[in-house]
């Protein structure tokens, strides 16, 4: 039902997306496909990142992964459901580049990337502007997705705007290492716990052992590697979804081998009936596979020491690496202080804000932001008002939690997770009862969120 709009609604029927990410693009899709028109902001390749590699539009800099795929038993598998049911542009375009991981939904990132791109660009009512915004604007409707990687000068801006000091913490991202180069004679092919319906899923890891010594030797020279070293006055707030791995190492000398390089579920062809001490991983980050992702090993090590390490692991003796790691500030906002339930700037509420600068983590959580800020904007501007999401779906509970649901003074980066979930009556908890509050929570979820979408 049309509304008669306030005055500061009614300046454009145009949405102004800074950002072309994950959750920018997903936002101008939404807002588009609710039919209004967009222009994206996107300041690549004009004004590179420390990350980004091209100008492609959701081009993604650290993992080839959007995690678990389980809509039943996870809570990122159901936002993974949420966001195809809803038209979601992103989980539609990495379902047409998946690659085998298991039970995790992997793509093969370039022709994803360069899909969205070709996608949004082909879009009728959208428009695609290579330029940097560096204020905040006072008119006309605008969401701010530019991430974690937002620019020093924009991120002044929203600074001034809101009298509030930016958080941040700091990122690393893994190396990438030749297929072509690993020793296939060390390693072998095989999913943990031989998960997958298929034999390429059940294949979808390359891993490679290590005795105790080569693991007592590694954690060593990991600990005693150069790495990079902070600004004066910055502090390095990790997130520990994207710990370092030698912050890891730090917190003790067993961490790793009950983290990335756990060696459960796993047996060596090679050599079957030795337990391997522990084992790294890699997954494939390409459909030919000539490309592999060492899985966990987010690095702030220097490149030289990354080289010298990395090849202390069996089967990586002569690895050639397409791309090493790094490390690298990322900011985001104090959503539960500057943000209403609408995910609008208190201050200013022309402005919206969506994606990672929001305080969400990982790909999939930064598009389900996108999503819900592109519907609410073209809702807005088509003087409509759209139910409330949903506090039970996966959508709501990350919205909430962001917005007011979270501690603003303790307020971290969040992955979605059944935490943020509101209790299902008469379950037990407990371990033994946590698989059917799971599919409890899942099951209210997509009846909830089904209906929702409905209404919109």
């Amino acid at each position: 039902m049309a509304l008669l709009c306030p005055i500061w609604q009614r300046m454009t029927d145009k949405l102004h997306i800074v950002g072309g990410g994950m959750a920018g693009s997903e936002a101008a899709w939404q807002a588009a496909e609710m039919g209004v028109d967009v222009v994206i902001h996107e300041m690549r390749p004009n004004v590179g990142t420390f990350a980004h590699q091209t100008g492609n539009l959701a081009e993604m800099v650290c993992s080839n992964s959007f995690r678990s795929d389980d809509d039943e038993q996870n809570a990122v598998g159901l936002l993974h459901w949420e966001m195809r049911t809803a038209n979601g542009l992103i989980m539609s375009t990495a379902d047409r580049h998946r690659l085998p991981a298991g039970g995790a939904l992997a793509v093969d990132r370039d022709p994803f990337a360069e899909s969205v791109t070709a996608r949004l660009n082909a879009h009728p009512r959208i428009s695609v502007t290579s330029e940097e915004v560096t204020s905040l604007p006072e008119d006309d409707h605008w969401i701010f997705a530019t991430g974690p990687l937002t620019s020093p000068d924009l991120g002044q801006a929203i600074q001034a705007a809101t009298g509030a000091d930016a958080l941040a913490f700091f990122d690393a991202i893994a190396p990438i290492v030749y297929a072509d180069s690993i020793d296939m004679d060390k390693a072998w092919m095989q999913s943990r716990y031989d998960k997958g319906e298929t034999e390429e899923e059940r294949t979808a890891y390359l891993n490679c052992p290590m005795d105790r010594d080569q693991y007592e030797a590694f954690i060593d020279a990991l600990l005693a590697a150069d790495k990079t070293e902070f600004h004066e006055g910055e502090t390095a707030g990790y997130f520990d979804g994207c710990l370092p791995i030698e912050v890891m190492a730090e917190r003790g000398r067993e961490t790793l081998r009950h983290g990335p390089m756990k060696p459960v579920g796993l047996t060596n062809p090679h050599q079957p009936d030795v337990k391997s001490h522990a084992v790294v991983q890699l997954r494939r980050d390409n459909a030919l596979g000539t490309l592999f992702n060492i899985v966990g090993f987010q690095t702030k090590m220097k490149y030289g020491a990354q080289t010298d390490v990395f090849r202390m692991i069996p089967a990586l003796e002569n690895a050639s690496f397409a791309r090493l790691g790094g490390i690298h500030r990322n900011t985001f906002i104090n959503s539960p202080t500057l943000l209403d339930e609408q995910m609008r700037l208190k201050s200013q509420p022309n402005i919206r804000f969506a994606g990672q600068i929001t305080g969400v983590e990982g790909y999939v959580e930064s598009a389900a932001m996108g999503l819900l800020a592109g519907r609410l904007a073209a809702a807005e501007i088509q003087c409509r008002t759209l139910p409330d999401v949903p506090q039970d779906s996966a959508m709501g509970a990350l919205i909430h939690h962001i917005t007011g649901g979270a501690e603003a003074r303790t307020f971290q980066p969040m992955n979605v997770n059944f935490g943020l979930f509101r209790p299902v009556d008469g379950l037990k908890g407990g371990r033994r009862g946590r698989k059917d509050r799971y599919k409890a929570y899942t099951d209210r979820a997509k009846a909830v969120w089904s209906d929702w979408v409905k209404q919109c």
